[in-house]
């Protein structure tokens, strides 16, 4: 008799946990947590050079732009989908940029011109 018990117990339990996950799921509680995480990335200055010239990424996801050269740079984007500016920053420290939307992002160094990159964001 007990293993019956413990049997009808467990399948108790595992209708109840099915009812929780149902009604977490439909009230919208449980969409975030399976919602993709963010990434990372990290672009280093370095030799006066962008370490990737393009990098493609997802809406959402955020680049530290760090800096590896003994002199300082700044990184900026004017473009339309996304518009920053970093300001300048010496060796060993980085910034990051989380991007939002989708689109193109050229990425340049104000203080040198030839430094430059491309960010392609998707959905």
């Amino acid at each position: 008799r007990s293993s019956s018990t413990l049997f009808t117990f467990v399948l108790t339990g595992i209708s109840i946990m099915k009812a929780i996950v149902a009604i977490l799921f439909f009230t919208g509680v449980f969409v975030v947590s399976l919602q993709a995480k963010a990434g990372e990335y990290q672009i280093e200055y370095k030799n006066m050079r962008f370490s990737q010239t393009a990098l493609t990424i997802k809406v959402g996801d955020t680049v530290n732009f760090k800096n590896s050269d003994t002199f300082a740079h700044n990184a900026y984007s004017l473009s339309e989908a996304k518009s920053f500016d970093l300001g300048s920053y010496p060796k060993g420290q980085s910034r990051p940029v989380t991007f939002d939307r989708p689109g193109s992002v050229n990425v340049e160094c104000a203080v040198h011109p030839d430094m430059k990159m491309t960010l392609t964001i998707r959905k």
